[in-house]
């Protein structure tokens, strides 16, 4: 007998893009049949009028833990994922401290055992010569990939990013050189290992920023903001990273691409048969920089929200396969950090919780369909990182599913949302297509917008092949 059925649902398959009216089977945790023959469970849910998706996998989230948790934590976090339809998520490795080598990855996996409300995974993240020969370690213990942030100077002591970094700036390590940032690639490319990186040209935005007077200039002026974190800083980082995995034979992942240029470098690179692929987030697809007036400064991220130009490359870019799928970047403040002067506040904000309604109101609107969703947020995200038993209903594969009405209409709130710090950019907007329950190896772990039961995700098994 079956530990449980879901029947009368339509199925969403994001390989074959197509829907059918299907029952799934769960057996110890897994799918152990799908098809229309009725069969006996323990426990048998009605999905009739349902749409049923492989559970989201969110593989860019800041969840803060250690070292920032009045920002975020990773309870509250995964509680978000799970309400929102994702079911993996990968914690990202600037926390303080920071994941650096195999210990740290261990330490930080079993330190999420009790914590997590999803299945997850951990970054480990580059310094460059200071940890090069760790790099492998983080692969070995577990880590999913590894992060650089090209161009940036890190804190010493709290490993967050310096963002007004100035020559000789004390107890940073300065950005790396272009010969340091070509050891890593080398080094990469030996351990099979991803390399994924933030693309923006620090030097450049440096001397932009420098260059605005920003005494002139007022406190929510996003146009002049912008011009300091131009299209250009995005290209100029893409070409060259591009160019070293060229030459390594590396595999370089981009992360929340921004730009036009940006995507016609990548698609110019995968059509040469460079080992590319890149992401970009919702906020980049449902805002641009003309929303700034009715949104205001929760819109802040980095890289910047971009011209409506940018954005309809963006959605062309995932539509023909530039952009192999869309992660959050999940990234809380504190309320009062989100206040005041847009050039000082800190950029982020929470995305886990709200990136699958997105993409489903998208299909309600007519631009995508749910096989399309399915394939962006479970499927090409768990086969580029090698993640085990996750991204499609199959057969075997673990019972991570969401059921999803296409019918309900509701408003995003940030009273609503289950993050530490819930805001969003996206408070108030109307979505039509809402995640209604989320199972996790066949446990319900999210209902009706609430989370259900105690925490009981598992490190999630990431063996990327490349």
């Amino acid at each position: 007998m079956f530990d449980l059925a879901i029947k009368g649902g339509w199925v969403v398959d994001p390989v074959r893009q197509e829907i059918k009216k299907q029952n799934i089977y769960v057996k110890d945790g897994r799918i152990a049949a799908l098809g229309e023959s009725d069969a006996n469970a323990l426990e048998t849910r009605d999905a009739s009028g349902l749409y049923v998706l492989p559970g989201g996998i969110d593989t860019h989230c800041h969840f803060r833990n250690p070292g920032a948790t009045e920002k975020e934590d990773f309870a509250h976090g995964t509680r978000a994922a799970a309400v929102g339809g994702i079911t993996t998520v990968l914690d990202m490795p600037n926390t303080n401290p920071a994941v650096l080598d195999g210990i740290d990855v261990r330490k930080k996996i079993a330190y999420f055992h009790d914590k997590a409300y999803v299945d997850y995974g951990i970054w480990g993240l580059s310094l460059g010569d200071l940890n090069l020969d760790k790099l492998l370690s983080m692969k070995e213990a577990g880590a999913a990939a590894i992060k650089f942030f090209w161009g940036y100077a890190i804190d010493t002591k709290t490993h967050a990013l310096v963002y007004n970094y100035t020559k000789g700036k004390e107890d940073v390590i300065p950005p790396l050189d272009d010969g340091e940032v070509y050891a890593i690639f080398r080094q990469i490319a030996a351990n099979r290992q991803i390399l994924a990186i933030h693309a923006e040209n620090s030097a450049l935005i440096r001397r932009l920023t420098e260059e605005l007077d920003t005494s002139k200039t007022a406190d929510d002026d996003y146009a002049a903001f912008l011009s300091t974190r131009p299209s250009l800083a995005e290209e100029l980082t893409v070409a060259t990273a591009i160019s070293m995995a060229r030459d390594t034979g590396a595999h370089l992942h981009i992360l929340h691409m921004t730009s036009r240029r940006g995507v016609e470098l990548v698609r110019r690179a995968k059509a040469d048969g460079v080992s590319v692929t890149a992401e970009t987030a919702p906020h980049y697809l449902f805002l641009s920089a003309e929303d700034f007036p009715a949104v205001g400064p929760m819109m802040k991220v980095y890289p910047l929200i971009k011209s409506k130009d940018d954005q309809a490359a963006l959605w062309a870019g995932l539509l023909d396969g530039t952009l192999d799928f869309i992660a959050s970047d999940h990234a809380p403040h504190r309320i009062e950090e989100k206040r005041g002067s847009l050039f000082k506040m800190p950029s982020g904000m929470c995305g886990v919780e709200t990136m699958m309604p997105l993409m489903l109101d998208a299909v309600s609107r007519g631009k995508i369909t749910l096989p399309f969703v399915a394939r962006v947020l479970s499927q090409r995200p768990a086969e580029i990182y090698g993640i085990e038993r996750k991204g499609k209903l199959e057969i075997g594969f673990d019972a991570d599913l969401v059921l999803v009405d296409m019918q309900k209409t509701r408003p995003i709130r940030n009273k609503d949302l289950h993050s530490k710090q819930p805001l969003t950019a996206f408070d108030g907007r109307s979505i039509t297509g809402w995640p209604v329950s989320t199972y996790l190896r066949g446990r319900l772990i999210a209902a009706d917008h609430e989370i259900v039961g105690d925490p009981g995700g598992q490190p999630a098994h990431c063996r990327a092949a490349v």
